[in-house]
């Protein structure tokens, strides 16, 4: 397909939008979907032909709008309208009170410091278009960037727009992304490959998955703009196969850009071809490492390989990969359309641009944000998120996964971007961030993750294989009392060891947790140690346990 006949579909489309007063999305997000969002849609497709109001008036799914404990949520554009807690029952006021005043019950006010805090631009889209029609995504400019790019710009010309942005990976090491698309541009090869790095594992994340979901063409272009720059002609979208449903999207997204010449042969007209399959995860959290994630798309047991060699020489089947994640992609589009001087502009000298977090635990407004780096954990905490529930004092912001680390309430003014959270003993990770209050065991916030990472180690290296499972079992045996402060000094021991000589990064990354909560809490560690209580009122010492504390349950995140 021509590019005037692809720009044809996108004015049409403009076209049919415009004859339309009201446009309403309901979140079809995992996360409301869960919440019934689907007979909402149902219930609203009803309300709008039994008033009458077809023709002004079009109802469609949408992707999430971030604050998913007030879910599910509709909006009504161009008005901007967001309705949160919305029941089938309200689809007959929605839909009568469009052309008069809102829904005050149902209204989110639109100067609600959730909404007014964050800078979207990987999400800017997110819950404003129907991630089901590439039609959608045309008409909001989708795929002018592609088109761009294919035509107008050489790859080098491209990756030094990149390189200019000052972008780094988004998956957790803060790698400059242009500095890693031009290894692979270099690298000698008869193909190249580019992978989108789906597998998303740590407790609490889910920011990639409701990109996926929200904004599948997205990814793609970014995607594809990637294996033009880098000269690769086949791609994979590795997803865990807990994410049925932005792997539905994927699909039909990727047939939906075929059919238009947007993927495959001859794309836009030009002599670039690139085609993409997805592979599916089955849920090792272990997969989530590059030379993993490879081993399991090339169909072996998804194991880490010492490095070097780095993917970027010596990827998929031995030729060079260019491996990035969800956010890094999604963020190519705007970076081409806007320039890299206007993101560069954004966030701090060293961490450019926005990052998403997912906040769950114990916070008032668990959900997707996107904030400029540089926004403090304070703000993100009390302006965004809404501050601790039930009057409660805030205790540690753990990030970086399950390997990252619990940052105390002192140091909450502390700026968000990579080398600060570093400083600290944590790092960014992909993006989860779960709030801890007064009624939070560190103790047993270091077993949880242990736990996690020991079950979830591959075993191929013995550091990690054998050195996980003993710190756990000294938390373990901190946390029912028995310890004593031998067992707190070989913990430590353990945590040198095992950071130092395991093979990947679930490994090396594994006794953050346990590290940064003593350098930050051992007093609750000797409490344990050498009173014999916890002082959270968690851990059951001498079988006695506070009965309104559950292990873990701060650590409660979204379906």
């Amino acid at each position: 397909m021509s590019l005037e006949e692809i720009h044809a579909i996108a004015d049409k489309e403009r076209q049919v939008q415009a004859q339309f007063d009201h446009q309403i999305y309901v979140c079809m997000g995992t996360a409301c979907l869960s919440a019934h969002s689907d007979d909402i849609k149902t219930a609203l497709d009803t309300a709008v032909q039994q008033q009458g109001k077809g023709e002004k008036c079009s109802v469609a799914c949408g992707g999430c709008r971030g604050l998913c404990a007030a879910g599910p949520m509709v909006s009504v554009e161009p008005q901007g309208l967001i309705y949160q807690g919305v029941a089938p029952e309200d689809s007959a006021d929605i839909i009568a009170a469009l052309d008069s005043e809102p829904v005050e019950r149902l209204q989110v006010p639109m100067d609600h410091p959730f909404f007014t805090r964050q800078q979207k631009i990987v999400l800017e889209d997110a819950g404003k278009l129907n991630p089901e029609r590439i039609e959608d995504y045309l008409a909001i400019g989708g795929y002018e960037a592609l088109m761009h790019v294919v035509t107008e710009m050489t790859p080098a010309a491209v990756i030094d727009e990149i390189m200019a942005s000052g972008l780094r990976g988004r998956g957790g090491a803060g790698y400059r992304v242009g500095l890693k698309w031009s290894t692979v541009a270099k690298a000698e090869g008869a193909r190249k490959y580019v992978v989108v790095n789906g597998d998303e594992g740590d407790p609490g994340a889910f920011m990639d998955r409701s990109t996926m979901e929200a904004d599948p063409h997205r990814i793609l272009e970014g995607m594809t703009i990637a294996a033009y720059a880098v000269g690769a002609s086949e791609g994979f979208l590795y997803v865990r196969a807990e994410y049925p449903l932005a792997v539905k999207r994927l699909q039909l997204a990727i047939r939906q850009a075929q059919k238009l010449n947007l993927l495959g042969q001859n794309i836009c007209g030009t002599p670039f071809n690139f085609k993409v399959e997805i592979r599916l995860g089955a849920g090792a959290f272990v997969c989530g490492e590059e030379t993993a994630l490879m081993a399991s798309i090339e169909g072996q047991r998804g194991q880490p390989r010492p490095r070097p060699p780095y993917p970027a020489e010596h990827g998929l089947w031995g030729y060079p990969t260019l491996i990035n994640n969800v956010e890094t992609f999604a963020n190519i589009v705007p970076i081409i359309r806007k320039g890299a001087a206007w993101f560069a502009g954004i966030g701090t000298e060293k961490s450019k641009g926005t990052k998403v977090f997912a906040l769950s635990g114990r916070i008032v407004h668990t959900g997707l944000i996107e904030v400029p780096m540089g926004i403090t954990l304070r703000e993100i905490v009390y302006d965004v998120g809404g501050g601790i529930p039930e009057g409660k004092r805030l205790k540690a912001v753990q990030t970086g996964g399950p390997s990252g680390g619990c940052i105390p309430e002192q140091f909450m003014d502390m700026p968000v971007d990579y080398e600060s959270l570093q400083k600290l003993g944590s790092f960014m990770g992909s993006g989860g961030m779960i709030i801890m209050d007064e009624t939070s065991c560190m103790v047993d916030v270091a077993q949880y993750f242990m736990e996690f990472c020991m079950s979830e180690s591959c075993g191929k290296c013995i550091p990690c294989r054998v050195g996980t499972a003993q710190m756990y079992d000294l938390l373990k045996k901190i946390t029912s009392g028995a310890a004593t402060l031998d067992d707190l000094t070989q913990l430590e021991e353990l945590c040198d060891l095992v950071k130092n000589t395991s093979l990947c990064g679930l490994g090396q990354a594994a006794p953050n947790p346990i590290i940064s909560t003593l350098r930050y809490f051992r007093e609750e560690y000797l409490a344990h140690i050498v009173e014999k209580r916890c002082p959270a009122g968690v851990c059951k010492i001498h079988g006695a346990a506070h009965a309104d504390h559950q292990p873990h349950a701060e650590l409660e995140v979204l379906p």
